[in-house]
Order: structure tokens, then C-alpha cells, then sequence
């Protein structure tokens, strides 16, 4: 048996400074990974729209309301690719099920406190639904090279980026757009945002 204060552990580094603490490893989890989060208004659970293709995730909403912007890929989809939100009330839990592109935000004006529950624990092939400009294959992996991140075709192996087109900087993440009809890549660095394609 093993037991954890969440108020004794320091929050995870994250991209975007949010208030994430990781439950595995003083649980000593063998199969599933726990994190707690605490979002502030406008902030998100991850940067991007996202798939673990190996890997589960369940959000128990404890406090507030968590939006979840979902994708599923035109190949997957009866016609068109589809994209939308749904709201995820307090004492409410979502599940998405591996290969599900998805990324929740607190859209809210209170904050939201949430559990995030993965299994199997360590998810090791995450996909975000970019084209690969090489093959056309739906998605691409997210990968650090050398220090940077690079997007690889897990059909044809080619490593690209995609930079913002008023910085330069191969900093972009997806999203959902305004009126989440299409998705967005939008610069982590300096908000710039253009359309997927």
C-alpha cells in the first residue's frame, strides 16, 4: 500500500505553467498513470490536440467545468472529418479511447481541479492530426531531436516542423478554431494562428 499528499508534491514542469502533479510515481503505479491538475481560466491540460494511440485517459472533473475540443480524422469519420467541443460538468468524467484525438482547456471563469487517468501508464506513441506533407498520412508524431521538436510520418519516416508564418519559430501546437469548425495551428510563442491543412 502506498499513500501520497498532493498538497506534499511539487508541481510537474509543463509547457505551459500549469498546475500539474504527478500521482504515479509516489503511488509506485505499475499499469496506470494519475495526474491532478488545477487550471485557471483560459488555461489547458495540454497545448495540443492530441492521440496516445497506446493509451487510454480518463478526466474526473472535481471542481468547475473542463471543455474538450475532440477531432476525429476524415478516414475515421462516416464523411467529412468532424470536430467539436463537449463540456465535462463538475462531479462529471469523460473517457477517450486510444487513437481519440482530443484536448481540454477550462473555459470557464472559476477554475477547474481534475484527474487525469492513463492506462497503460507510459504512453510512449502520441499523434497530433497534422498531414505529413510527404505521404498525405493523417498524423504525425511529435518527437525531440537534437533538443527541438520535430513532427515524424510514422508511415514514411520524414522528420518536418511547421513554423509560424509571423515568427518563424517551429513552436506551433493544434487547436480547434474560434468557431471550432476546422482546426488551427497556433504559435505557442507569439499567438499567430493559420489553418491546418
Amino acid at each position: 500500500m502506498e499513500t501520497a499528499s498532493i498538497d506534499d508534491l511539487d508541481p510537474a514542469p509543463s509547457e505551459n505553467n500549469i498546475d500539474r502533479r504527478k500521482l504515479s510515481g509516489p503511488l509506485n503505479t505499475a499499469d496506470i498513470a494519475i495526474n491532478r491538475y488545477v487550471l485557471d481560466p483560459d488555461e489547458r491540460f495540454s497545448g495540443s490536440i492530441h492521440a496516445h494511440m497506446d493509451q487510454e485517459e480518463v478526466f474526473l472533473i472535481v471542481e468547475g467545468e473542463a471543455t474538450f475540443e475532440t477531432y476525429t480524422p476524415r478516414s475515421r469519420a462516416e464523411s467529412n472529418c468532424s470536430v467539436g467541443e463537449i463540456t465535462v460538468d463538475e462531479n462529471e468524467a469523460i473517457r477517450f479511447a486510444p487513437g481519440e484525438f482530443q484536448s481540454g482547456k477550462n473555459a470557464a471563469d472559476e477554475p477547474v481541479v481534475a484527474f487525469a487517468v492513463g492506462a497503460p501508464r507510459d504512453s510512449e506513441d502520441v499523434r497530433v492530426p497534422l498531414p505529413c506533407p510527404e505521404c498525405g498520412h493523417e498524423d504525425r508524431q511529435p518527437v525531440i531531436v537534437n533538443g527541438e521538436e520535430v513532427l515524424v510520418c510514422p508511415e514514411c519516416g520524414i522528420e518536418s516542423a511547421v513554423a509560424c508564418p509571423e515568427c518563424d519559430r517551429s513552436n506551433m501546437r493544434v487547436r480547434l478554431a474560434e468557431d471550432t469548425e476546422y482546426l488551427v495551428n497556433v504559435c505557442f510563442d507569439c499567438g499567430a494562428a493559420s489553418a491546418v491543412e
